[in-house]
C-alpha cells in the first residue's frame, strides 16, 4: 500500500504515516478522469473541471469530512424512507484517525443502534475496531450486530470498498422476493450493468459470520451492488457518497421493474436495453467520481435542510 507522510503539530511535532487518499482503490485524479470529465462541459480553455472526490493532506480534515458526509447519507436514507426501526446500516473504513494510534486501517465507522436514521449527526458515529467492539474515538453506544456480520465479511473480502450501505426500503425489498436482478429497462438501470450480484440463499438475520460471508461471495470482486433476496438492497462504494447513491438508484430501478412487470402483466410488452447500449451507458458512468459527484446535491441540500445540524 502507497503512503503518505503528514506532519501534525500539537504541543510538540509528531509524524503519522496515514494512506493516501487513492491508495488500493485504482482511483485516478479527477481532474485525471477523462471518462468523468466527459459528462461535463466547462469553458473553451478546459481549466473549468468537475472536482470530483476531494483530496485531502490533513488527515483529522479528512476525517471530519467522511463523518459528516456519512451522517448526511443516513439523512437521506431516512428522508426517503429506508428506515425501518433498527434495521438498515452503512459502514465506513475508519483508517488513520485517531491521535493515539493514527493506524486504524481495520477498524470503520458504524450507525448506533436504534438512532433513527433522520437524526443522525456526525458525531453520532460509533467506531468500531475488527472483531466490532466499540473502541474510543467515536460515541461510545452499541451497534447493530447483524450489520457488523454482514459488514465487517465485505470489508475483509473487498479492500477496494471503503463504505457499505444496506437498507429495507420498500421497493428493494419488495423486488427482492423474486431472487432475481434487475432488467435494463431504463438509462438509470445501466448504472447496474455488469455490477450487480444476486444473494438467494437467505438464512434469518445475519447474527452468524457465515451469512456475511455468503453476501461477500455473491457480491464478488467487482461488483458494485447486490440484491438480498427476501431482504433488500446493499451496495458500496469508494466513498459513502457512491455507496449512498447507488443504493437510492437501485431502490429506484427496483420501483421502475415492479411497475414494469404490473403493466406487461396486462399485456404490454417490456422493451429492454441491448447490451450493447448498455455496456456503453455503463461506461459513461461507472466511475467512483462519477457516482459521488451524484450524491452532492443531497448532500448540499441535506445540510441546508438541517441547517448544518447534521454536521455537529
Amino acid at each position: 500500500m502507497s503512503t503518505s507522510t503528514v506532519t501534525e503539530t500539537t504541543t510538540q511535532q509528531k509524524v503519522v504515516v496515514a494512506s493516501a487518499d487513492y491508495s488500493n482503490m485504482n482511483v485516478k485524479p479527477a481532474i485525471e478522469d477523462a471518462v468523468f470529465q466527459a459528462t461535463a462541459r466547462g469553458d473553451r480553455n478546459g481549466t473549468i473541471k468537475l472536482p470530483g472526490i476531494p483530496v485531502f493532506t490533513d488527515l483529522y480534515e479528512k476525517r471530519k469530512w467522511m463523518k459528516e458526509h456519512m451522517a448526511a447519507a443516513f439523512r437521506f436514507f431516512g428522508k426517503h424512507g429506508h428506515g425501518e426501526g433498527i434495521s438498515g446500516h452503512i459502514s465506513m473504513r475508519g483508517e488513520c484517525y485517531l491521535y493515539i494510534n493514527p493506524i486504524l486501517e481495520d477498524h470503520f465507522w458504524m450507525n448506533p443502534y436504534a438512532k433513527h436514521f433522520s437524526a443522525m449527526k456526525a458525531s453520532d458515529l460509533v467506531l468500531v475496531d475488527q472483531d466490532g467492539y466499540v473502541t474510543e474515538g467515536g460515541n461510545q453506544a452499541p451497534i447493530n450486530e447483524a450489520g457488523f456480520m454482514i459488514h465487517s465479511e465485505i470489508h475483509k473480502a473487498r479492500p477496494d470498498v471503503v463504505a457499505a450501505a444496506h437498507t429495507h426500503g420498500v421497493y428493494g425489498k419488495t423486488w427482492s422476493a423474486f431472487g432475481k436482478g434487475i432488467e435494463m429497462i431504463t438509462q438509470d438501470a445501466c448504472n447496474f450493468y455488469g455490477k450487480l450480484g444476486v444473494y438467494i440463499d437467505h438464512g434469518g438475520i445475519a447474527l452468524a459470520q457465515e451469512e456475511g460471508q455468503q453476501i461477500a461471495k455473491a457480491l464478488g470482486e467487482d461488483k458494485m451492488a447486490c440484491i438480498l433476496q427476501n431482504h433488500g438492497l446493499l451496495t458500496v462504494g469508494r466513498t459513502v457518497d457512491e455507496a449512498a447513491f447507488l443504493l437510492s438508484s437501485l431502490d429506484h430501478a427496483c420501483h421502475s421493474q415492479l411497475m414494469a412487470e404490473a403493466a406487461a402483466a396486462n399485456g404490454v410488452p417490456k422493451k429492454i436495453i441491448n447490451d450493447e447500449v448498455a455496456q456503453y451507458t455503463a461506461n459513461a458512468v461507472q466511475t467512483p467520481h462519477h457516482f459521488y459527484t451524484e450524491f452532492q446535491p443531497e448532500f448540499d441540500l441535506i445540510v441546508e435542510e438541517t441547517n448544518g445540524r447534521v454536521l455537529l
